[in-house]
């Protein structure tokens, strides 16, 4: 089991940047594919991109490709994001998401990762 803790997110002004962080507990943290989700209120979560165990396979949701890079450091069990030229339309609560299988096909469904942290909200004014 992993339990993950999301911070770095706040308020910041359209073309600005923020990093995330993502932090997992427990010993087989580094077995765990990682990703990072978005939600809005009153819309359905939303992948955003995904990184494998080793950093050798990453997929990037289309909106924010070119502009938001995931990375980890497995020794400090750490997932980050960073974000750049940010949108008034990434504006949602963001939520780091943990899975031991990560199927090439389904990476993006939010029913594929059995871990999830508590999400820090991100607010891009324009």
């Amino acid at each position: 089991q992993v339990q993950l803790v999301e911070s770095g997110g706040g308020l910041v002004q359209a073309g600005g940047s923020l990093r995330l962080s993502c932090v997992a507990s427990g010993r087989t943290a580094s077995t765990y594919h990682m990703a990072w989700f978005r939600q809005d209120p009153g819309k359905e979560r939303e992948f955003v991109s995904v990184v494998s165990t080793s950093g050798s396979m990453i997929y990037y949701a289309d909106s924010v490709k070119g502009r938001f890079t995931i990375s980890r450091d497995n020794a400090k069990n750490t997932v980050y994001l960073q974000m750049n030229s940010l949108k008034a339309e990434d504006t949602a609560v963001y939520y780091c998401a943990a899975t031991r299988m990560m199927n090439r096909f389904h990476y993006a469904r939010p029913d594929q990762y059995a871990y999830w942290g508590r999400g820090t909200q991100v607010t891009v004014s324009s």
